[in-house]
């Protein structure tokens, strides 16, 4: 069986494709749904016509690559917006795919059965709209919070003020409270695209980027440089990814102060997250 999993987040839509127990791949489209977001309640039309065109694009990228079973999932933007399921319903029509709306909690558990599959550990998924933590121990997730707070949000309410956006950070994580001390894995676009920074990966090697590790200074440095410097300087950097040059500065902010908060000096990146781990939760579902 080959199985593809669509996942609709609020910076990109992302298609996996896995057969015989592997990722064969991903493809990402950066559509923005969450623009706005933070200013209005309301998923723009033009982000939802972004998203609902890279959807279907992505569907049909799956369906001529021999997928047997087409999985999707969407996440911060649609759940916390009012006219979410007006744009369900105009996937469901226009594309013939009606996504899951993820909790922040489930959202947090897929992210962690993706990146762990089940081993003890941490992870932190820096998203477009959301952030999510989560623990594991002993094979059974002992804390998982997700605070409203991500990438794209930060950009909509700070620009690149940095003290702006400290200040809204640590207003937004304080919702974590006393996380369980654990070695932690970084997930999501953001911690991808600093290690790919970091380690001037160009074109963009998955394999180089799974299992690197980045120091939370090293992280840190990146966010006071991306924020100090104009897009035009950004976009040269070995690495980056070019549309998401105008967020990572933020992003990058965000990821510091929670490993500061949770006094974590050192994390390890995986490519492996949430849409692995969402296939794996149907999976398990469908053999139970």
């Amino acid at each position: 069986m080959k199985y593809a999993v669509i996942d609709i987040g609020s910076n990109s839509v992302r298609l996996l494709l896995w057969a015989d127990g592997c990722s064969l791949g991903k493809t990402v489209i950066t559509t923005r749904l969450g623009e706005g977001i933070s200013f209005s309640p309301v998923l723009l039309p033009q982000a939802m016509e972004r998203t609902a065109k890279a959807v279907a694009q992505l569907k049909k990228k799956a369906e001529e690559a021999g997928a047997d079973k087409i999985y999707a999932f969407a996440t911060a933007a649609v759940r916390s917006s009012k006219n979410g399921l007006e744009f369900l319903h105009t996937l469901d029509e226009n594309c013939g795919i009606l996504p899951e709306v993820l909790s922040g909690q489930e959202e947090a558990e897929i992210g962690y059965l993706g990146a762990l599959e089940g081993r003890d550990g941490g992870i932190i998924d820096a998203g477009g709209a959301s952030t999510e933590i989560t623990v594991g121990k002993g094979g059974k997730i002992v804390y998982a919070v997700s605070a409203n707070v991500g990438a794209v949000r930060l950009k909509d309410v700070c620009g690149e003020d940095k003290q702006k956006l400290k200040e809204y950070i640590d207003e937004k994580i304080a919702v974590y409270g006393t996380v369980p001390a654990s070695p932690m894995t970084l997930i999501g676009g953001t911690a991808t695209s600093l290690a790919a920074l970091e380690y001037r990966v160009e074109p963009y090697d998955p394999k180089v980027i799974h299992r690197s590790e980045l120091t939370r200074d090293c992280i840190g440095q990146w966010a006071d440089r991306l924020l100090s410097m104009p897009q035009s300087e950004r976009l040269l950097l070995k690495g980056m990814d070019k549309k998401r040059a105008d967020i990572l500065g933020g992003g990058a902010l965000l990821l510091y102060e929670i490993l500061r908060k949770i006094n974590a000096e050192k994390v390890s990146v995986s490519e492996s997250d949430n849409a692995e781990g969402y296939l794996m939760k149907k999976l398990r579902g469908e053999t139970e």
